[in-house]
């Protein structure tokens, strides 16, 4: 079976948000079922990554030794549930600094693509603002809302715009979907 890449967005999809962010290890706690449909995408044959803001650090929250402890975390409770993370990539500015790679900008997710080596054409990048959507559309990407974190906000600002996501209720509903989905269809 070939390999497919799905791009996942990390607070509000993998684990709780936290509007005083996520500062360590001890903060950072999956959503229900998401550690386990990381492991389901990726023996079901995806490569999963993590393209993920992190203005914490731009703002002085938090160090970069202990953002990527935080992840090795995150790595680890997958690895543990038979799964992998292939890469994890972060914007460590603020909103005002005017980067490339903040969504809704594409910076993230063209250097995932750059290093796995997959276009990114039509790629699940799976969210749960506003900026995922954006930035997965304009990388030309496949948009996908969960309703967790800040999901449910963000469907009642893309219906009032009258625009169509895909969405689900969770990454775990999502990720069964692409699943069946990548089995129906050949690579």
């Amino acid at each position: 079976m070939s390999r497919r890449l799905v791009i996942l967005d990390r607070d509000g999809v993998i684990n709780r948000d936290s509007d005083a962010y996520i500062r360590s290890p001890d903060e950072w706690h999956p959503i229900a079922g998401s550690i386990e449909a990381i492991a389901e995408l990726s023996t079901a044959g995806f490569d999963v990554a993590v393209a993920t803001n992190q203005s914490g650090v731009g703002r002085k929250f938090i160090d970069l030794p202990t953002l990527k402890a935080i992840h090795e975390n995150m790595r680890r409770q997958v690895r543990e549930a038979g799964g992998n993370i292939s890469m994890i990539v972060y914007c460590p500015h603020r909103p005002d600094d005017g980067c490339d790679c903040r969504k809704p900008e594409i910076g993230l997710f063209l250097q995932l693509s750059r290093r796995l080596g997959v276009p990114l054409d039509g790629v699940p990048m799976i969210g749960d603002s506003l900026r995922d959507i954006d930035a997965a559309r304009a990388s030309g990407g496949r948009p996908i809302l969960v309703m967790t974190g800040n999901g449910a906000e963000t469907a009642s600002a893309l219906c009032e715009s009258n625009q169509v996501v895909e969405s689900f209720s969770d990454l775990g509903e999502a990720a069964s979907f692409l699943i069946a989905e990548s089995r129906d269809r050949p690579a």
